[in-house]
């Protein structure tokens, strides 16, 4: 599954052509021992992540909104995505 971006220990992930589990576009997000599956939008639809990590996430996907969608859509048409600069 190639990383999207990585900042502050949470790792963002995005598998290609990801459209059966879950309906709604999103990454796969670790943290330490947690993992969660996460819509673009913000609602969590797996897992868990500990709140100030879900915090950071949801300002980066405000932050990098254009650019996921992008790579949401390259990858669901396996092609190749950028990496996503990460959180300061």
């Amino acid at each position: 599954m190639p990383e999207l971006s990585r900042f502050k220990g949470i790792i963002i992930r995005m598998y290609y052509d990801d459209v059966s589990q879950h309906y709604k576009p999103h990454v796969h997000v670790f943290y330490g021992g947690e993992e969660a599956v996460v819509a673009l939008d913000g609602e969590v639809l797996a897992g868990r992540l500990p709140s100030n990590q879900y915090r950071m996430l949801n300002g980066w996907l405000a932050l990098h909104e254009e650019e996921v969608y992008r790579a949401w859509n390259l990858a669901v048409a396996m092609k190749p995505f950028e990496k996503i600069e990460p959180l300061a």
